[in-house]
């Protein structure tokens, strides 16, 4: 297998792509995005991903754009009492990737590190073009895009999210499903900020169906919000929907002063419903596989979902340099990669219900999957290098 051709420019595709560069494969990335732009989120550097970034020698470049965290602190809603963890008294500045520890960055940054990465490797990403369905053969598969346009190689890697085109064609009937929780997210300066970050750097306020995160990235500049709501609405997910102050301001009356303040300081703030997907059984079809969220769509509450895409990525790119046919290279890859995942899915639900527990005075500690530590500092990199 001398070639792959890679469905979707986000960060599980695009390891997956560096990787397989390094072991010699030529790629190409097809995106359905005519370009591919900033968005306005953070995201948690989980310790699984990041050891992935040091196996592909990377890590340095990454961690100079991310934020150290602390000891991730837990704190209620109300008193800002810490409830797990300590108070991260961190600066927001780069290090050098050395401490295995969580980190937190913006995935605009992330994405630059990954796509020149790419480049200097030689891999091609080819912007523009939408997947409308694959076909295969014995010897190769082809991918159609909207346009006319048709790629073939001898294996297809389906990268492209929770909407999988791939996805679709590959499990007939299959939707994502709507968990009953919508994410507001914003952006708000420091120089804004400044004020209402008494409680650290990084915070997790645990409330009644309610959760608040805040942490600083983009070298402790800019303050990312993402508040988690318990809903009977169902929202779309995306960039799509906005919210106003007040509805935001509203979800979160009677909370701890710096929350309200630092809601009263933002700008555009998206309101994004949250969505996971049925466990599969397989993610490999033919000479086609998926990877991250077209294959385990998950909930946000562990931090994991884009640390699960990067070690697919990775394990994925190992599979089809080691193996002389797909099917051998999938077979190991979902051996290796669906009971990880299932467990982080599983993990990550369980933590919802914890974190946005009814009654925060009692917040259950012992039994809360973040807690457990083999899980969380998996290293997928372990038996390749």
């Amino acid at each position: 297998m001398n070639h792959a051709a890679i469905i979707g420019a986000g960060l599980g595709g695009l390891t997956c792509a560096i990787a397989l560069r390094q072991r010699g494969i030529a790629v190409d990335i097809y995106e359905a995005a005519d370009r591919i732009e900033e968005t306005g989120a953070g995201l948690t550097l989980g310790l699984g991903a990041q050891h992935v970034f040091r196996a592909l020698g990377i890590q340095s470049k990454v961690s100079a754009k991310a934020c150290p965290a602390g000891n991730l602190p837990f704190l209620h809603y109300a008193s800002g009492e810490i409830l797990l963890g300590g108070l991260d008294q961190g600066d927001g500045l780069g290090d050098d990737g050395e401490a295995n520890i969580i980190r937190h960055i913006y995935r605009a940054d992330l994405q630059k590190v990954l796509l020149a990465e790419l480049e200097r490797l030689g891999g091609r990403t080819h912007n523009g073009n939408r997947l409308t369905r694959f076909d295969q053969s014995a010897s190769d598969a082809t991918a159609h895009f909207r346009g006319g346009e048709s790629v073939t190689a001898p294996v297809i890697i389906g990268a492209d999210g929770v909407r999988s085109a791939v996805r679709a064609q590959m499990v007939a009937g299959d939707a994502p499903r709507f968990t009953g929780h919508v994410a507001y997210r914003f952006l708000v300066p420091m120089d804004r900020a400044a004020r209402f970050m008494g409680l650290g750097r990084s915070a997790i306020l645990i409330g009644p169906q309610r959760t608040f995160n805040r942490y600083t990235m983009a070298q402790g500049r800019i303050v990312n919000g993402a508040a988690l709501v318990e809903t009977g609405e169902e929202v779309p997910e995306g960039w799509s929907t906005k919210a106003s102050l007040d509805e935001l301001r509203g979800a979160f009356a009677g909370w701890h002063d710096d929350v309200i303040g630092l809601i009263g300081e933002a700008g555009n703030i998206i309101k994004w419903g949250l969505y996971d997907r049925v466990p599969l059984a397989s993610w490999s079809e033919g000479r086609v596989t998926m990877l991250g969220d077209a294959a385990h769509a998950m909930l946000p509450f562990l931090g994991m979902g884009a640390a699960m895409a990067v070690e697919d990525g990775y394990v994925l790119a190992q599979m089809i340099a080691g193996h002389e046919t797909p099917s051998a290279a999938f077979a190991e890859y979902e051996a290796r990669r669906i009971p990880r995942t299932a467990e982080v899915h599983h993990a990550s639900k369980v933590q919802g219900e914890i974190t946005q527990s009814i009654d925060p005075d009692n917040f259950a500690l012992a039994g809360a999957p973040v807690n457990n530590r083999e899980m969380m500092e998996f290293d997928p990199t372990s038996e390749f290098t």
